[in-house]
């Protein structure tokens, strides 16, 4: 006979009640009878009406993200691992994800922000690859929609999420490649005008230079979509100069893996011939070949902190704490020598 809720609130000596709101994720339960409530539940087979439980609550039990990209965002590995961290952390509250892509270029992207928030298709969102000066933290404020970020716009007031410390990352990353002798050091970048996370990054590539007494050249910079083919088209436009870099540092690992592909096409080896590193720290990306040095941010678990801190927003909750700040660590591999 399947279990019922009251089943389980004779189990755990509880009121039906209480279980109930366990499950709702009412702030007036504990995190600790939450979770004892979950595990019991699952235990023993007890799965609440869905339909039932989201009509009570007038909520959709979903919280959404956007991938701030083409389709074939889907296949960028961050992606991946960013989404299945959301998922799997989502999944232990009983939280579905509604996932999605868009191009920020265009009406296409704030279309679907306001269509999802009107049709109150999600009670949340997770943003990331946020912009210097974001239209999406305002927007789902003035919705009262909750929200977390992976980093925080320049314009941000208030910021409920996480933070990598690109800046000091790359600053470290540059002393590495400068420790071993490198004195032409390329940045392949995206739009630094637009994203957080290359101006942070570009930030630090100059930094870098300037603690190693090295001029900065406008022709070791470049501009990719933040995608292998971008980083690919980057890499053959340095190799083409008379004097050609070096060393080549990539605002992602996707960028970076393209960028070995051209390396490679030339007859050239990376790691020996050129350097190459990138910035993420995917799961991949200890399996290219060479095998990629890297600044590593655990994408997975940072996805499962944010959903996380989403969930205790939409339940009413504050975050403890609700700022975090990690800093990446450096994973010296075989493509910078």
């Amino acid at each position: 006979m399947r279990a019922t809720i009251r089943d389980v609130a004779h189990k755990l000596n509880l009121s039906i009640t209480t279980v109930s709101r366990a499950m709702d994720g009412y702030a007036d339960v504990s995190a600790a009878t939450r979770e004892l409530v979950l595990k019991t539940a699952k235990e023993m087979g007890y799965t609440p009406n869905q339909a039932a439980r989201q009509l009570r609550r007038k909520r959709s039990d979903t919280i959404g993200y956007i991938i701030p990209a083409s389709g074939a965002g889907f296949a960028d590995p961050f992606f991946s691992e960013f989404i299945a961290g959301l998922g799997d952390a989502s999944a232990q509250y009983n939280y579905d994800i509604l996932v999605t892509s868009a191009s920020p270029e265009g009406q296409d992207e704030s279309a679907l922000y306001r269509r999802w928030v009107q049709e109150g298709k999600v009670d949340g969102m997770v943003l990331n690859r946020m912009r210097l000066d974001d239209w999406r933290p305002v927007f789902l404020k003035e919705q009262q929609i909750p929200f977390v970020s992976l980093e925080r716009s320049l314009s941000q007031e208030d910021f409920t999420g996480v933070e990598v410390d690109s800046l000091s990352g790359m600053q470290e990353l540059m002393k590495h490649l400068t420790g071993k002798g490198h004195r032409r050091i390329a940045y392949i970048g995206g739009q630094r005008q637009l994203l957080k996370i290359d101006y942070d990054r570009f930030c630090g590539y100059r930094s870098g230079l300037q603690a190693a007494k090295l001029a900065f050249d406008p022709a070791l910079t470049q501009i990719s979509d933040l995608s292998a083919g971008g980083g690919y088209q980057a890499m053959q436009n340095l190799l083409r100069l008379e004097d050609r870099p070096s060393a080549v540092v990539c605002i992602n690992d996707t960028v970076a893996t393209g960028a070995m592909h051209a390396v490679f096409e030339r007859g050239l080896r990376a790691g020996e011939d050129i350097a190459v590193a990138g910035f993420d720290g995917v799961a991949n990306s200890a399996h290219t070949q060479p095998p990629l040095t890297t600044l590593d941010q655990p994408v997975y678990q940072i996805a499962g902190q944010l959903a996380k801190m989403l969930i205790g927003l939409i339940n009413g909750e504050t975050p403890t704490p609700a700022q975090v700040k990690l800093k990446p660590a450096l994973l010296i591999r075989p493509s910078t020598g």
